[in-house]
């Protein structure tokens, strides 16, 4: 697993901005091959609405917040969700129905784990295959984990998710840059842009003068139940998508962080990634915290010395989201 890259989102120096206009010509192509996915496959029709939550960069936006959030919504509106996911960093390639009690992440990675918490949960490498399963068992509407860039199934309404902090970095395509695929071709697919925490990089705007997209906002909020920790010294590691928005929830939330490592996204640990870091927190006598998605790649054994630190998402607007994927469902009947 490699870190990302600084350059995707500043270039600090000559050698990065030349490094980052040499793969240029290859973001051009891999951005090219993404989108002839499109034009080569027919997306498949389910017979129940799909919600896809995807993004348009490498790495994590908030993608599973969002997830969590619209499964809650849609519950409270009567509907049934079933949730999707590939199970990235599990071996399972489904059509796979998750259950706690047996799956590791190992088996169907950490994101299947964080939402069966929510409702019934699906791993499955053919998104169409593990959406008619679900339908199969109940749903009455899907919600996608990611897939954006998935051409074989067909999404009813698409909301493409923005970390506020980094933005769309240096708005060029992989390896040059972030992106997944070219920026225009990707927002021409959304149906809502969901922006996470203050707009530092002005994404939204630069999203409206490109088009026409409803786009949202919200926020990460520490849970009600996590440790307190105003005004203590703690360890504190992660391995997301972008480990630091993990610290500066953490300071947001008054901790004064004296120990902090960074492991790559959806980094599997074993008993000894954390053997040092632990003895250094627990000789200043420190507490050991950790995010949601990380706490359950960490070994049973190691898991009782570490405390979680869980986040949750908070619509700015929390009562048009529903209506507005409704609004397009409409159409779906006409």
């Amino acid at each position: 697993m490699i870190a990302t890259p600084s350059f995707w989102y500043q270039q600090k120096t000559i050698s990065e901005v030349l490094l980052k206009v040499a793969l240029m010509p290859l973001g051009w192509a891999y951005g090219w091959l993404v989108r002839k996915k499109f034009d080569l496959y027919f997306p498949v029709p389910m017979s129940k609405p799909v919600i896809c939550v995807g993004n348009l960069v490498a790495g994590g936006a908030g993608k599973t917040p969002v997830v969590l959030s619209l499964a809650e919504l849609l519950l409270e509106k009567g509907y049934n969700p079933h949730l999707l996911t590939r199970g990235y960093g599990g071996k399972e390639s489904g059509p796979l129905q998750v259950s706690p009690g047996r799956d590791t992440t190992y088996d169907v990675g950490d994101e299947a784990l964080l939402l069966v918490d929510k409702a019934p949960t699906w791993v499955s490498a053919n998104r169409p295959l593990g959406a008619q399963e679900a339908m199969d068992s109940g749903a009455n509407i899907i919600i996608m984990d990611d897939g954006f860039q998935n051409s074989v199934i067909y999404k009813d309404f698409s909301f493409l998710v923005i970390d506020g902090i980094v933005g769309l970095g240096n708005k060029q395509v992989m390896p040059a840059g972030p992106l997944r695929e070219g920026l225009k071709f990707g927002l021409s697919r959304a149906d809502a842009v969901v922006v996470i925490g203050e707009d530092k990089t002005g994404a939204a705007d630069y999203i409206r003068r490109l088009m026409t997209v409803p786009i949202l906002h919200a926020a990460l909020v520490a849970d009600g139940n996590n440790p307190d920790v105003e005004g203590k010294k703690v360890f504190a590691f992660a391995g997301i998508g972008r480990p630091q928005k993990f610290r500066e929830t953490l300071e947001a939330a008054g901790a004064v962080v004296e120990g902090w490592k960074e492991f790559p996204d959806h980094f599997p640990y074993d008993d000894e990634d954390l053997k040092e870091f632990m003895a250094a927190a627990d000789a200043a006598g420190d507490v050991l915290l950790t995010t949601a998605k990380d706490y359950v790649r960490i070994p049973d054994g190691v898991r009782q010395k570490i405390q979680k630190f869980s986040v949750h998402l908070v619509w700015q607007n929390p009562s048009e989201i529903v209506p507005l994927i409704e609004q397009a469902l409409q159409k779906r009947m006409t």
